[in-house]
């Protein structure tokens, strides 16, 4: 039988092609990013060591770089294992949980309709086209003009007018062939019992196509020119070929215009996505007139496994935002989240780049806080917690938080950071209770050496205070010694990058050496060239980054941190690099916190906000002054001279 193509778009949106691949290969765990539904492999087509199977979720394909085979969900099952296609498509319906379709000449009949409905709506977009650039257009021209939207602009998104005249569209249509059923059920006329005639649903408004995944007109947006009218913008009503909730804006264009992030931001309207696009952001879409819909969440995912929410810096972008988090948080999983992004307050983005230019907005996605953050800040911002009872009442609300989550290993995750922000807002010695039922404090929180329980958290408490007396902050320069520590040390004991690899792979440097140096040492790991100190070495200098490496080593020979080095004892080394990435992971989360605390006194100017704000500045000082392993380490254990 002949399937049609929502069917066959509808169980390939549902099913990652990872999901279906997966379960024929093994995922090579260095090169594959799962957040952003990026995965390699062995080919599974043909025998190889080394992996060069390439398969992408957002774009529904996978290829080959080795044999040069490449296809879709379908041709995977009909390739590898032989299936026909009815088989195939069986096979991916299965697992998306939805029914095949039985044959039905009325549903077939229906489809050839959408398929007409397409042309009629092709033909409402070009009329639409016209009348802007002719003279009934002038006024709407000039309102395009004044909000900076170039003409080349107008003609990419197609933009047009709708005339100020109740049958115009209609006996456009009309006249070319079209019939009354067809063009009411394009939603572009406005009918039913108690109108004697029908009349253009769309007069004297700026019109916005609304595409479908694959660039189709399927409905419009109309902005009122008239400040009179009641509805400022107006959309099509839900049609064959259009439901509002599932649809996003700009979706067709954004997936190709990604760029190297591989994200999209989500902002709030038409006009938002259109001169982000005329200032270089390719990657907007936008909800149609009403808060994101858990439907168009889901698209978005399809495409980016981290999108960025943008709202108004005002009271009720931030409510709004909150109200996005409620959203993702539930769906949440390894390989799908969301970041949020605030903009001035008073200003939309098309007001950004207009007045400031596309820096000023790429500084608000730079500062986009992940989801965590913005609960944690949501929940404590200008809040007091000076009795036991609201300190336990925050725990309580956390707990119920981070319980909405369905994926299991994200919630114990969720759990941990929340208890790691309860302890150090309340102050390191006080234990927080909460999680999954059964963990403990010390339980499931980073890297367990030789087995050994919560080694990170005894290695928090080892952090001695001849260690706040650091070389390290003696020493800090354009470099940051305990940054700089970290990476040395990999580079000198690689067996460090297998046991924390997670942590290693999430490292988030600022200075732009360290990161190229990240990058290498990421990048030797990759193509199993990190299994001993030579080879990485080797691969290092490859990539041309013998001159950082030194500079990095000379600091920490300079400060004497003897354990960074070659020829210290392995267990010293994991030792120190333990005490070095707790105070890293301190000095990330206090200096977030600080920024929500800013946030919150900018948002709401309250003695509670102000004093919240001086204790998180307090408690950044401290990290400050303890910013990494120190000289008095390897002075104190004798060792100092070995280096």
């Amino acid at each position: 039988m002949r399937f049609s193509d929502s069917f066959l778009d509808e169980i390939r949106d549902r099913v990652p092609i990872s999901a279906l691949i997966g379960t024929r290969v093994t995922w090579d765990r260095r090169k594959t990013n799962t957040s952003r539904g990026d995965f390699w492999a062995c080919c599974p087509f043909h025998g190889e060591k080394s992996p060069s199977f390439h398969c992408e979720d957002k774009k529904g394909r996978y290829h080959c770089f080795g044999c040069g085979v490449s296809g879709d969900h379908f041709r995977f099952l009909t390739e590898l294992d032989g299936l026909a296609f009815p088989e195939a498509v069986e096979r991916v319906a299965d697992m998306a949980g939805v029914p095949m379709p039985v044959r039905d000449p009325g549903e077939e009949r229906r489809e050839k309709e959408r398929a007409s409905l397409f042309d009629v709506m092709e033909m409402a977009t070009s009329f639409f086209e016209e009348q802007l650039h002719g003279a009934a257009g002038a006024k709407a021209r000039a309102y395009l003009r004044d909000r900076g939207l170039h003409s080349v602009t107008q003609r990419t998104f197609r933009l047009g007018y709708a005339p100020d005249s109740r049958n115009a569209l209609k006996q456009h249509l009309v006249d070319r062939g079209i019939g009354k059923d067809q063009i009411e059920a394009c939603g572009l006329v406005v009918f039913g019992d108690d109108k004697p005639v029908s009349f253009d649903r769309f007069r004297d408004r700026i019109m916005f196509p609304i595409e479908d995944s694959k660039g189709r007109v399927i409905a419009f947006g109309g902005r009122a020119m008239s400040p009179d009218v009641a509805a400022k913008y107006l959309n099509s009503p839900d049609t064959e070929l259009f439901h509002k909730g599932r649809v996003v804006y700009n979706y067709a264009r954004a997936r190709k215009g990604q760029g190297k992030d591989g994200t999209l931001v989500v902002v709030e309207g038409y006009v938002d996505v259109i001169a982000l696009a005329q200032a270089g952001f390719t990657n907007a879409v936008a909800p149609l007139g009403t808060a994101l819909t858990e439907q168009q969440l889901e698209i978005i995912w399809r495409a980016a496994a981290e999108p960025i929410l943008c709202f108004d810096g005002d009271k009720a972008g931030v409510r709004a935002a909150w109200r996005a988090a409620d959203l993702v948080l539930p769906n949440v999983s390894a390989s799908r989240t969301a970041r949020f992004a605030l903009l001035p307050e008073g200003k939309d983005p098309d007001d950004l780049v207009r007045e400031q230019g596309p820096d000023a907005f790429r500084k608000v996605l730079a500062e986009a806080r992940p989801l965590a953050e913005l609960l944690w800040s949501r929940e404590t911002a200008g809040q007091a917690f000076d009795v036991p009872e609201r300190r336990a009442a925050l725990e309580q609300t956390l707990r119920e938080i981070t319980g909405r989550i369905r994926d299991e290993d994200v919630r114990r995750h969720y759990a941990q950071d929340m208890r790691d922000r309860v302890q150090a807002f309340f102050g390191a010695t006080r234990p927080a209770r909460f999680g999954d039922r059964g963990e403990r404090r010390g339980e499931g929180g980073g890297w367990r050496p030789n087995g050994r329980p919560g080694a990170l958290e005894r290695s928090r408490m080892a952090v001695s205070e001849s260690l706040s007396r650091s070389a390290l902050v003696r020493s800090a320069g354009a470099v940051p010694m305990r940054e700089a520590v970290l990476l040395v040390s990999l580079v000198n004991h690689p067996g460090l990058i297998e046991a924390f690899f997670d942590d290693v792979e999430r490292f988030d440097f600022d200075h732009p050496e360290l990161r190229q140096l990240h990058s290498g040492i990421l990048d030797a790991t990759a193509h199993h060239k990190a299994t001993d100190r030579e080879s990485i070495l080797a691969h290092l200098t490859s990539l041309g980054l013998e001159p950082v490496l030194e500079k990095v080593s000379g600091l920490a020979k300079r400060a004497r941190l003897w354990t960074a080095f070659s020829d210290a004892d392995i267990a010293d080394a994991r030792d120190a690099f333990l005490q070095l990435l707790y105070l890293h992971r301190s000095a990330s989360t206090l200096n977030k916190e600080l920024k929500a605390a800013e946030l919150a006194l900018a948002t709401e100017t309250t003695e509670e906000n102000f004093q919240h704000l001086l204790d998180i500045q307090a408690q950044f000082r401290d990290v400050q002054a303890v910013d990494a392993l120190i000289e008095g380490f390897g002075v104190s254990s004798g060792r100092a001279q070995q280096s």
